[in-house]
């Protein structure tokens, strides 16, 4: 066989087997991506998994996913700095073989990151021709901010916060009836509400309502300026404020305070509907149980640092709903004179504000 058959011969079998890998190549393959964790905090290891599978004879000489992601999440030992950056891993798959590799990397900064496709791209070992098409490969990861020490707060004062938690410590109000209850051992003879025990046949006592039924709400205002159709100015110290209110939340929760969070953001999507003229502000009532902490974390981490409506009409909401008894702290970059009319309007309601304002010094800079 002379040379030019040769040469026939072997384009032959590159055409041909570059026609089997473009016909072929992508049929029975496989692909799972999920991060072991489903949140962390910001500064925290992840670590998220590539699965895929070659679920026929034919043999994959090279296989390329490539996903494109948040440059906050990034791997160990790294630094990027662009607006995005693509996630690519490269395969060699034999028949009927399946690949699990573990990726390290740090969620840098607070947010929701949710990965939904995976690019994959094949073709012959010769490189004749590639192939490609796009694999459902949902899944998220939720970075909480950094928390903070709670001497690291601008706290208004060191007494503001004891005063906050000695209110924990409730006293019955004999001036105030909250209904009855059935007679327990030590309550006093005074106390028993004879139409009631007429009534069921039990001794029932007057049950007191509390002097200090005391609920804590955490606020943090978005506004940089009056006008909503503008971006936030300074991401970085609304990001600050963010961090202060979960590390404030932690310890006023670690020690029995009803505590909630509020902000005149909203949720990034799918939590939001981007095409709502008006998007709902976000709010966390207060509350003590055991899964208040987890709550406000999520809504603090999935926040998009952009607002839904001015502060000062995020105040008039609980103005026209009446809210009383809370102790509210604010956190702020700027207090607008409109801002304090609201929060004189909520004290009159027989809530006490306070004001913490965040230094644009502190978040670096315009963005």
């Amino acid at each position: 066989m002379n040379i030019a058959w040769i040469i026939v011969v072997l384009l032959l079998v590159i055409f041909l087997q570059g026609m089997i890998y473009s016909k072929y190549g992508l049929r029975g393959l496989s692909y799972h991506r999920q991060f072991r964790q489903g949140s962390v905090f910001a500064g925290e290891t992840i670590e998220m998994v590539d699965e895929i599978a070659n679920k026929k004879l034919l043999p994959m000489p090279w296989l390329r996913l490539e996903v494109k992601m948040s440059p906050h999440l990034i791997k160990e030992g790294t630094n990027v700095e662009k607006e995005e950056t693509f996630h690519r891993t490269l395969f060699s798959l034999r028949p009927y073989q399946k690949i699990t590799r573990k990726h390290r990397l740090v969620g840098s900064k607070r947010g929701y990151y949710p990965l939904q496709t995976v690019a994959v791209t094949t073709g012959d070992a010769i490189g004749f021709g590639e192939v490609f098409d796009s694999f459902e490969a949902a899944t998220s990861v939720t970075v909480f901010p950094a928390l903070v020490p709670l001497e690291e707060i601008p706290l208004p004062s060191h007494s503001w916060l004891g005063d906050i938690t000695v209110k924990r410590w409730i006293i019955e109000d004999p001036f105030l009836q909250a209904g009855v209850r059935e007679y327990q051992q030590g309550d006093s003879l005074k106390s028993i509400n004879w139409h009631a025990t007429a009534r069921t046949q039990q001794l029932q006592v007057n049950k007191k309502d509390y002097t200090a039924d005391h609920h804590l709400l955490i606020y943090v205002n978005f506004d940089t300026n009056e006008d909503i159709r503008l971006p936030v100015e300074y991401p970085e110290a609304i990001e600050k404020a963010l961090a202060y209110a979960a590390s404030l939340a932690q310890y006023t929760l670690a020690n029995g305070i009803a505590t909630g969070f509020g902000c005149n953001g909203y949720f990034v999507e799918p939590f939001t509907n981007s095409i709502d003229r008006i998007k709902p502000s976000v709010r966390v009532e207060a509350s003590s149980s055991g899964q208040q902490w987890d709550y406000l974390l999520d809504a603090i981490a999935k926040l998009k640092i952009d607002r839904s409506r001015n502060f000062r009409a995020f105040l008039q909401e609980d103005v026209e709903a009446g809210l009383t008894k809370h102790d509210i702290l604010i956190f702020t970059v700027q207090v607008t004179e409109k801002v304090h009319r609201q929060i004189a309007a909520l004290e009159q309601l027989g809530n006490a504000v306070e004001v913490v304002e965040i230094p644009i010094e502190e978040s670096g800079g315009t963005s």
